[in-house]
């Protein structure tokens, strides 16, 4: 067995490095060595480097979003509210839509819409905005035309900031009275029950603008009279308030009747964080929730309070800004005063926002002077169809002292799937940020009301954040990869936010909440994971196993990462580069007439997904690939191409070097002889500048795998 093994190996072996010419290639490297520099990559360099022209990225795209506020800003404070007003607006839902006798519709004109591959081939107007209601606010309503007309105003500004920087992607204000301002203009196509449900105010970019990082305690009443449609009610107005929160917010939530009891008691006397898993943990309670015995506030209360006091004091847990307790019943039998002398007052540290279920009022008198006198709000829910526009509420009176201080926070969202904007059209799913800033009214006579007119936002697509680091400059095996300051993870090339449902792929329920330790799990200690997450600047080095060709085999490697934040934004970036393979970077001196001729041989491609030339800004150049656009680069032909000339250098002295393979493969593909030698269907090869060859020993017809 051992001899046969010896000559099927030996065989092998002869045959594969007769065809695929490695011993040439070998010599060919070597005989250019003495030319050759090379020199050591230098991680911490590479990520400081990398760090800063991402910074710089994404304060273009915050600069953008700073003239779409000052604009909106200037043009409410110019603008006298008028209640009969009369006004024609791009309805996103009506444009292009005619009546029976071929007229164009109300609200509905003619609108240009072409396909445009920036805004991925989608049918988009680049000169105008159009605007998207839901379909429980009136299209004709004076609030919406007031606020309509008043942001016309920032249809110069969209298209200005799209002028200056084309890398910019979707452009938008979203309304406080629920209209949502789009550019580039669509057309918005409802659901199969011909509802349009998306309502900007819901939106995470939307609630983390208005509002600063929050601390809520949900109180829910539970005693007998509750039942039936009550508890229905109160259910679903908990369920709204935990989706107006987000990573940054802290939560639990007490029901009470004749003794007080959290409805997970793993949770008793502290808060968490409002991330997806313990929101969906939450809601799963509630929908558990029966009503039966006496209510007793007092009880309820103060354990609140109590828990909020003590975030509130120890050592920075918490949101660390605003604190308010959501008290839901049917009824107050008293004021409860006692509790809230002791608790919180005189300073009023905690808000409480009071829902009164159901039709009732005796007891509202109650009900309302506990929120009046803890700078809260009240509001009575008897029907389903009012709790969404009476919890929003809450979200203006919390983000009243940052509108009356003007402070323009900027927001950076956790990463997520545009699918949301376009559920109607088949979207190739592209994970993108969001960067908002809220929009205060100026108006002197309602600064101290703290009138919050609405959100200012844009996507940032994170691939043009990635393009900034370069798969070539970090070698085999080598990535890229992004997290928040809440530790999850922005891009990861291990990240697999889809999942095959039938034939279609859908995003999985968490996909924007998976930690850094779930892909990089070789961290055990999580000290990459803490360092990421306090934005620190610095290097760690880890034995890790890589799967490769979909997970069939895996290699031991040794890593080192390399970190830092991106500052102005809660990102950090991390670089990975494989020891014996990203650690040195090869630089030849080649000529571009020597390289050239080598490059215009006919079985020699450029990998297509690497980025070589930026092809994707001027439409003139999107119908190039990448060899085309290096070939003119380097001929002059299109003096305006931006490429990568260290790339495009690396590329033509790989060109030059492996130039000779061609002929020594024509050679033997002209001598072989069929009979002897079958099997042997083609050599290719390819180098680290992504440069490939291939060459047929049989006809094309003939290939077994295509």
């Amino acid at each position: 067995v051992k001899s046969w093994a010896d000559a099927f190996g030996g065989e092998l072996y002869s045959i594969v490095t007769k065809y695929s010419g490695s011993l040439l290639l070998q010599k060919k490297y070597k005989d250019v060595e003495p030319t050759l520099k090379i020199k050591e990559v230098d991680g911490l360099e590479l990520v400081k480097k990398f760090s800063e022209q991402m910074e710089s990225m994404l304060r273009r795209k915050v600069e953008a979003v700073e003239r779409l506020v000052e604009a909106a800003e200037d043009a409410d404070l110019n603008h006298e509210y008028n209640s009969s007003l009369e006004f024609d607006y791009y309805n996103s839902v009506l444009i292009n839509e005619k009546d029976e006798n071929d007229n164009y519709v109300e609200l509905g004109d003619e609108f240009i819409l072409e396909p445009n591959e920036h805004f991925n081939n989608l049918l988009v107007n680049t000169t105008y905005s159009d605007i998207q209601l839901p379909t429980n606010v009136y299209n004709k309503d004076p609030d919406i035309l007031n606020g309509i007309y008043m942001s016309e105003a920032l249809n110069p500004i969209f298209v200005d900031n799209f002028e200056r920087d084309p890398t910019l992607t979707w452009q938008y204000f979203g309304s406080a009275t629920g209209f949502f301002r789009l550019y580039p203009g669509i057309k918005w196509l409802p659901d199969e029950n011909g509802v349009i449900s998306f309502d900007c105010r819901n939106r995470g970019w939307y609630i983390q603008a208005a509002t600063s990082p929050k601390d809520i305690v949900i109180i829910v009443d539970v005693s007998g009279s509750m039942k039936g449609l009550r508890m229905t009610i109160a259910k679903h107005t908990i369920i709204t308030i935990l989706d107006t929160l987000g990573e940054n917010d802290f939560v639990n939530i007490i029901a009470y009747n004749d003794y007080v009891h959290f409805i997970e008691p793993c949770f008793k006397g502290i808060l968490v964080q409002a991330d997806r898993d313990n929101r969906e943990h939450f809601k799963q309670l509630v929908d558990e929730l029966q009503a039966k015995g006496v209510g007793t506030v007092n009880k309820a209360l103060t354990e609140s309070f109590k828990i909020l006091r003590e975030v509130r004091e120890g050592a920075g847990q918490g949101g660390l800004c605003n604190q308010a307790i959501m008290l839901i019943t049917d009824g107050a039998v008293e004021d409860y005063e006692a509790v809230f002398e002791k608790y919180n007052w005189p300073d009023r540290k905690v808000r409480v926002f009071t829902y009164l279920i159901g039709r009732e009022v005796t007891f509202a008198p109650n009900v309302k002077w506990i929120a009046c006198n803890n700078k809260g709000y009240y509001t009575q829910i008897s029907t389903l169809a009012d709790v969404q526009e009476n919890v929003m509420e809450y979200l203006h009176v919390l983000s009243r002292p940052m509108v009356i201080n003007h402070d323009h926070d900027i927001i950076w969202t956790e990463a997520y799937m545009d699918s949301a904007l376009f559920a109607s059209q088949a979207q190739s799913l592209l994970l993108m940020t969001t960067v908002a800033m809220p929009v205060f009214s100026k108006k002197n006579e309602t600064r101290s009301h703290g009138i919050l007119l609405g959100v200012v936002g844009s996507d940032v697509p994170l691939r043009e954040l990635l393009k900034l680091a370069p798969r070539y400059k970090l070698g085999v095996h080598g990535y890229a990869f992004l997290n928040t300051n809440n530790g999850y993870i922005l891009s990861h090339p291990d990240l697999r936010p889809l999942y095959k449902e039938g034939k279609k792929l859908k995003p999985k329920p968490n996909y924007n909440s998976v930690d850094l330790s779930e892909v990089e799990w070789e961290d055990q200690d999580e000290i990459l994971r803490t360092a990421m997450i306090n934005g620190e600047t610095g290097y760690l080095s880890m034995d890790v196993k890589v799967p490769v060709d979909k997970g069939k085999r895996v290699l031991f490697l040794t890593n080192d990462y390399f970190f830092t934040d991106i500052s102005g934004t809660p990102f950090s970036l991390g670089v990975v580069l494989s020891r014996g393979h990203g650690e040195y970077i090869l630089l030849g001196n080649t000529s571009v007439e020597e390289g050239l001729h080598d490059l215009l041989q006919p079985d020699l491609s450029l990998a297509n997904e690497w980025i070589y030339c930026i092809t994707d800004i001027d439409p003139d150049h999107r119908k190039l690939s990448q060899l085309e656009a290096v070939i003119r680069f380097l001929t002059g032909e299109e003096p305006d191409l931006e490429c990568d000339e260290e790339l495009v250098q690396e590329v033509l002295f790989d060109a030059v070097v492996t130039a000779p393979m061609e002929a020594y493969w024509t050679t033997l593909a002209l001598n072989m002889s069929m009979e002897t030698e079958a099997g042997v269907e083609m050599a290719f090869l390819g180098t680290r500048a992504g440069l490939m060859r291939s060459a047929l020993y049989v006809g094309s017809e003939k290939i077994s795998n295509r």
